[in-house]
This record gives C-alpha cells, structure tokens and sequence, in this order.
C-alpha cells in the first residue's frame, strides 16, 4: 500500500526500532498462519505469511552481513 509516494511497510519501519520491528514481522508471520485455517481464505493467509516471513529473513540477513 503506498500513499504520497511512501510504502506503508516502509513508513511503519521508519516509526519502529529494529527490535519493534523484527517483533512486527514476526508477530505478522504467526498471525496469517494461525488464522489460515479459520478465516476462509487460506491460500491468501499463507502467502502473507509468506511475505512477512521473507521481509524478516532480508532484515536478518542484513543485520549478519
């Protein structure tokens, strides 16, 4: 989602320390996959988790470089 040109993900790491951040994407992750079985749209809900779990993995990544 973007709006004025600025990606919502990226405005809410700007707003967050490191630490809040990781702890975002990782509280992200578990909640698609907890509810993928539950809310009707599982294939939506896994590739979210997905999606959250990628963006924690670069910013793993990044911090071991």
């Amino acid at each position: 989602y973007a709006k004025g040109g600025v990606e919502c993900i990226q405005a809410i790491k700007a707003s967050m320390t490191p630490e809040a951040y990781r702890g975002y994407l990782k509280g992200n992750t578990i909640k698609y996959l907890w509810r993928y079985e539950s809310k009707g749209k599982p294939q939506q809900d896994l590739e979210k988790a997905v999606v959250y779990l990628g963006w924690l993995l670069d910013v793993v990544k990044g911090e071991t470089k």
